[in-house]
């Protein structure tokens, strides 16, 4: 598959939503931080079974947000919906599909944060509003309004079925799916793939298997132009 022509981005030049380049990388150097100091047990692929964690890092059951036709180059992104991080890279990670949506897969894993109060109840209400194909416009809703529900120690169950019931989903399939033990065995199933590739923090990103080390946002576009130049 060749290459596109496009036109990069200075280091200094916004993306989409606003967010800089620099703050793209000072979001990346806090969540790792953080990400070391709150999850334990982690255990790593070694560094030679680059197969198996490819495997690995995308499941034949993985949620896309996107598919494009053909395509041979996958975008993971391991993510936590209350995670200030995510939020803040959502609008660079929307650009990304933007510019790749017809040539790259786009796919996302659950790594809720123990220490965020609601971060499994958000994966919980996208999985079931996943269930109903509803998959992409709940990620948006859950990223557009996480200053309205995040770092809050109360419970946003009532809040996430109004986000349903506004997507016009079947409330009652959806009850079913968001308290089904099975919806939070999936996270989990997520949460511990993250975990045996070594992910500590959110968001982590892997492009066809190979995780990225991100500093600014063109090196995810880089990530992306070296795996499509060796499809």
């Amino acid at each position: 598959m060749s290459r596109k022509t496009r036109t990069r981005s200075t280091p200094s030049l916004p993306v989409k939503g606003g967010m800089s380049n620099l703050k793209f990388s000072l979001i990346i150097v806090v969540v790792f931080v953080v990400g070391v100091g709150t999850l334990f047990g982690i255990s790593r692929f070694n560094a030679d079974d680059t197969s198996d964690a490819a495997a690995v890092v995308v499941r034949e059951n993985s949620l896309r947000l996107s598919t494009a036709p053909g395509a041979t180059v996958d975008f993971v992104e391991f993510l936590d919906f209350e995670c200030e991080a995510c939020g803040a890279a959502y609008p660079a990670i929307e650009q990304l599909r933007q510019e790749y949506g017809d040539r790259v897969n786009f796919v996302i894993r659950y790594f809720p944060v123990q220490s965020h109060a609601n971060a499994e109840r958000a994966a919980r209400a996208v999985e079931a509003a996943a269930q109903q194909g509803a998959l992409e416009p709940m990620y948006k809703r859950m990223f557009e309004t996480q200053a309205q529900w995040g770092e809050q120690q109360v419970p946003m169950d009532d809040r996430f079925r109004g986000y349903a019931r506004d997507l016009g989903l079947d409330l009652v399939r959806f009850d079913v799916a968001y308290n089904d033990p099975a919806t939070m065995d999936r996270i989990d199933a997520d949460r511990n793939d993250g975990l045996s590739l070594g992910v500590q923090g959110t968001p982590t990103f892997f492009v066809n298997g190979e995780r990225v080390t991100v500093q600014t946002f063109d090196d995810l576009r880089r990530a992306l132009d070296d795996a499509l130049a060796a499809s």
